[in-house]
């Protein structure tokens, strides 16, 4: 008749380092141990005696505070959560799910996650791990792998329509030879003129140079001017580029060439009033003249299906 909810509960006990039940008695629901300490370090070896927690919240307006106590209780804890005067009003709480944080906790806490957003649909699903040639596994995974096969045809693969793209498909471009008027002029166009592009005296002090060296994004820039298909066709757009890195430097008088291979194709949810189009990821390596890797990235584009509804279709 009273209902089955228990009540709010705060408990107190005086002396937690000698009393365990607060620590080894979990009283889940609107219960709480309000436990006194004298110190950060007391305060610390309180919340080691809990044995692993879901989550550990430390409220103090101090940073140094809250690293001693983080690297004090981070190992007993999936997450700790760390709330100031500055992020009070928009913190989430102590319990509050997100969608890509471990939440799992040492000890007791066990090796659970986060059940929040599209993760906590996984812990439903199973996970296998394929071994193969890269080629076989491209072709299962629909996804370009290094060292897979990778054809060539006399279409410019710009040239192709989404559909008509296969994953896997690469383009071998011609050769540039960088000359020192290039350096020259792509530190005017930019306003990059860091002494190791543009001082051949200091740069000879550089301990990884010794000499100038062509900036990285002309590399890249260059690298566009070699497989890019300047005519019109159903690429539509350039989407963006991620995982850049600059592996050995280009030199004055280095030339380079470029490979451009088809990693990864994703077809696009049609906007109202757009046509229909897809998301191609290619990956690019860029090499010298003695066939080493100078640079390594992929790269997004927006291209067009060939096959689009026809006019009042839905």
């Amino acid at each position: 008749q009273k209902g089955a909810f228990f009540p709010n509960t705060v408990l107190y006990c005086d002396q937690p380092l000698r009393n365990t039940a607060p620590h080894n008695l979990e009283a889940f629901g609107p219960v709480t141990t309000v436990m006194p300490y004298d110190s950060i370090d007391e305060a610390v070896e309180l919340a080691k005696m809990g044995k692993g927690s879901l989550v550990g919240s430390v409220f103090t307006g101090s940073d140094a505070i809250a690293r001693e106590v983080v690297l004090g209780t981070a190992a007993y804890h999936g997450r700790v959560h760390i709330v100031n005067q500055f992020c009070a009003k928009e913190q989430t709480g102590h319990g509050s799910p997100l969608p890509h944080m471990v939440h799992g906790g040492p000890g007791r806490a066990g090796g659970g996650e986060e059940l929040g957003g599209i993760r906590s649909v996984m812990h439903y699903m199973q996970r296998t791990a394929i071994q193969g040639h890269p080629t076989t596994l491209t072709h299962i995974t629909r996804e370009w792998m290094a060292g897979a096969a990778q054809p060539e045809d006399r279409i410019h693969p710009f040239r192709k329509y989404f559909e008509e793209i296969e994953v896997g498909d690469t383009l071998t471009t011609h050769r540039r030879t960088i000359a020192e008027a290039d350096i020259v002029n792509f530190a005017g166009i930019s306003g990059d003129y860091f002494y190791a592009h543009t001082d051949a005296i200091a740069a000879e002090k550089h301990h990884i140079f010794k000499k100038r060296v062509a900036h990285g994004y002309f590399v890249v820039s260059a690298a566009a001017g070699l497989f890019v298909y300047p005519g019109e066709g159903p690429v539509l757009a350039n989407y963006g580029l991620e995982n850049l890195r600059f592996i050995e430097p280009v030199y004055i008088g280095d030339t380079i060439h470029l490979t451009l291979t088809c990693k990864r194709k994703t077809a696009k949810e049609q906007r109202e009033d757009e046509p229909l189009n897809g998301v191609v990821e290619w990956h690019v390596d860029v090499y010298n003249q003695e066939s080493v890797v100078v640079a390594t990235y992929d790269i997004l584009t927006l291209v067009a299906m060939k096959n689009q509804p026809k006019t009042g279709d839905k």
